[in-house]
Parts: structure tokens; sequence; C-alpha cells
């Protein structure tokens, strides 16, 4: 549902944008097909954007200010939900 918020429980990857100058905008991007794919890593907290997290689709999720996509199966599979009303675990 959007506005849930998950901590990953193990680095899975989602695939991220692109800066100005069409290059991937992270340290741990990978170009892919006009594409870049991004790992998160454990512990990272997402929030969903878009999309219930039934299927196997990609939903849009922010992740520190930045909007990367990830597939519905990884939210479901390694990710934890987090209550709306306890503090965010620290960023790693």
């Amino acid at each position: 549902m959007p506005g849930e918020r998950y901590v990953l429980k193990s680095p899975t990857l989602a695939i991220a944008g692109q800066d100005a100058q069409n290059r991937p905008v992270t340290k741990y991007s990978v170009r892919l097909l006009g594409s870049s794919t991004e790992l998160i890593p454990l512990g990272a907290v997402v929030r969903v954007i878009d999309g219930p997290l039934d299927g196997n689709r990609l939903v849009v999720v922010d992740r520190v200010g930045k909007t990367v996509m990830m597939f519905t199966l990884d939210i479901r599979e390694r990710c934890e939900r987090l209550d709306d009303d306890g503090p965010p675990p620290a960023q790693i």
C-alpha cells in the first residue's frame, strides 16, 4: 500500500534513474539496458509510493529522497514492514 515503510533484511537490487549526463546516480549503480540497477543495502528503509504489493510487478519506492523501482516479490520476501508510529531505524 502507498505510504507503508519497510526495512530491508538483505541487500536487494532496485532499478534506478540516471542524472542529467546519463550516468548512474550512485556508486552502487550499474548501467543495464538503458537503466541502472542499484544495490539497496541491508537495513535501508524504503517507502512505497504507488501500487499494492500483490502479484509480480514493479512498484515505485522512495529511499532517502530518491525514487527507485523494486519488485513486489523482493519487498514481500526481503523486507519487514515498519509501524508508521515508530521512529525510523538508522539509515546505512
